[in-house]
């Protein structure tokens, strides 16, 4: 059972975080009228610490904090590709995020679908963008949901049967709520402290961890022989999957919605190519956590079966003061809540944008729009909780593996149309329906695995990124076929991929913050 100092830390954590959603409304008031770009993208109006608060907070989710020390706890190094994962992340945002944003920016976009609809003027391909990233997300949100039960459990903080459930559904009202009143600006501000207690209380569980129990060496040595043989270091068979999984991961983290949402919603392209460079800080605070799994086997820690992401939290429950522990547990939530909002605004708005206004309702106003995409919103985040009590947790973990595998088959229409317009809009459904049946059949055919073996070795590599080639192949060779048979094409209404040029607004004191 939770102490009481615990509780009480975990209590003001939680409850500071709420008081500052209902702030929210202060941040960046533009006096518009109501609209889609104001609700889902703050009115474009984040400067560089906002924005790396939101970004950062949005990318290192709370069931990523447990995951990846769960899976140094039950693996030893594998788990470790998400440092350089997230490490390939800066650059492909310092690229893409800027060159997305200032084409969205010139055009009136709000979703990724929106540019490839104007890139390639394909609805059918627009539509497949926007469903393949609500498909992609929902599951996502759904694991923030996970990562909080995961943590509050394994601290003595979750309640036992339906009061336990009560504390799920009122973390999340209260969210729900200041979304829907205030849009994007919620997660923001609550973004910023998410940052401050998880680096805070990381910084002091780590050093307190690693003094009791004598120091690195200690820890490393404790987890090698509680893992047995070599588990601390990849064999040579493991590196082609460490390095596949490490790249598509990163490449397809850059294709979620409430990713390229926290985004658009910066005031400029130079402010992503700051906070691009800044975002490795995170990925500091993740290696962190993943050596705090190692802690956990040092320790001599026992997680349930399959619940290894439930180490570091009793690790943390076991050796950690009342308050510190009530600190660390508050911020794993606060950090949920963050990507969940995002999620759930981003998964609204594609489908405002590109299902309900292109197919049902073209004539729908600016506040119509609104209206629709805080109802979903609302949808969404009670869709995540009715998944997490209706199926097992692994499913939710399984679905959010495809969806991973998923997501990255929009690549092609989306990073390579930023740079070339010459695959055909034809070519690049065929491919993107490829990748979707054979990364889905490779990832099921293995028992729900991402890595996948090919050969008679096995040559173990990501599916993500084996089905990626395969859309790739299809979109390059189907276009040259529909190219020599005369098929037309869309109109481009981007202007790329000549020169950009934008009308930017007025540095202002929005780009001081």
């Amino acid at each position: 059972m939770a102490d009481g100092t615990m509780t009480a830390t975990f209590l003001a954590v939680t409850g500071g975080a709420s008081l500052l959603a209902v702030t929210a409304r202060r941040l960046r008031p533009s006096g518009r009228l109501p609209s889609l770009e104001g609700w889902a993208l703050a009115d474009r109006s984040l400067g560089p610490v906002w924005t790396w608060f939101l970004l950062g907070g949005t990318i290192f989710t709370a069931y990523t904090f447990t995951a990846v020390p769960g899976l140094a706890y039950g693996n030893g190094a594998a788990a470790f590709f998400a440092v350089p994962y997230t490490v390939i992340v800066s650059p492909l945002a310092f690229v893409l995020l800027s060159r997305l944003w200032t084409v969205a920016r010139a055009h009136g976009y709000i979703t990724v679908a929106d540019f490839v609809r104007g890139r390639y003027g394909s609805p059918p391909l627009a539509l497949v963008v926007a469903l393949t990233g609500i498909l992609a997300t929902m599951p996502y949100l759904a694991l923030q949901l996970l990562g909080i039960r995961a943590v509050l459990t394994a601290g003595g903080v979750y309640p036992r049967g339906a009061a336990g459930d009560l504390v799920m559904v009122a973390l999340f009202a209260g969210l729900a709520v200041a979304t829907y009143r205030h849009g994007l600006r919620a997660p923001t501000v609550i973004s910023a402290l998410k940052a401050v207690a998880v680096f805070v209380s990381l910084t002091a569980v780590t050093w307190l961890v690693l003094e009791r129990l004598g120091g690195p060496g200690a820890v490393f040595d404790g987890a090698a022989r509680r893992l047995g043989g070599d588990a601390l270091a990849l064999t040579p068979a493991q590196q082609p999957a460490y390095a596949t999984l490490a790249l598509g991961s990163a490449l397809a983290l850059m294709m979620y919605p409430h990713v390229l949402t926290a985004g658009f919603a910066a005031d400029g392209p130079r402010t992503l190519r700051k906070v691009a460079v800044a975002l490795p800080a995170w990925t500091g605070l993740l290696a962190l956590f993943g050596v705090l799994g190692f802690a956990a086997l040092a320790a001599g820690v026992r997680a349930p079966e399959g619940g290894a992401e439930a180490a570091v939290p009793m690790l943390v429950d076991r050796l950690m003061p009342g308050p510190l522990a009530g600190l660390v547990f508050g911020a794993i939530t606060v950090g949920a809540l963050v990507p969940a909002a995002v999620m759930s605004i981003a998964a609204a708005t594609s489908f405002v944008r590109n299902v309900y206004v292109e197919y049902v309702h073209p004539t729908a106003t600016p506040k119509r729009q609104v209206r629709i995409a805080k109802a979903v919103s609302l949808i969404a985040k009670a869709g995540a909780v009715a998944f997490v009590f209706g199926l097992r947790d692994q499913d939710a973990i399984n679905l959010q593996l495809l969806g991973g595998v998923w997501i990255l088959q929009i690549f092609p229409a989306v990073a390579v149309g930023l740079f070339t317009g010459r695959l055909h809009p034809r070519a690049l459904l065929a491919g993107w329906g490829v990748g979707m049946a054979a990364g889905t059949y490779l990832v099921v055919r293995e028992g729900f695995s991402s890595i996948v073996g090919f050969g008679s070795g096995p040559l173990e590599i990501y599916a993500g990124l084996a089905a990626l080639l395969l859309n790739l192949i299809v979109a390059v060779a189907g276009t040259a076929v529909l190219e020599r048979l005369g098929v037309p094409r869309g109109a481009d209404l981007t202007d790329l991929p000549s020169r950009l040029t934008v009308r930017r607004r007025p540095e202002t004191g929005a780009n001081q913050q």
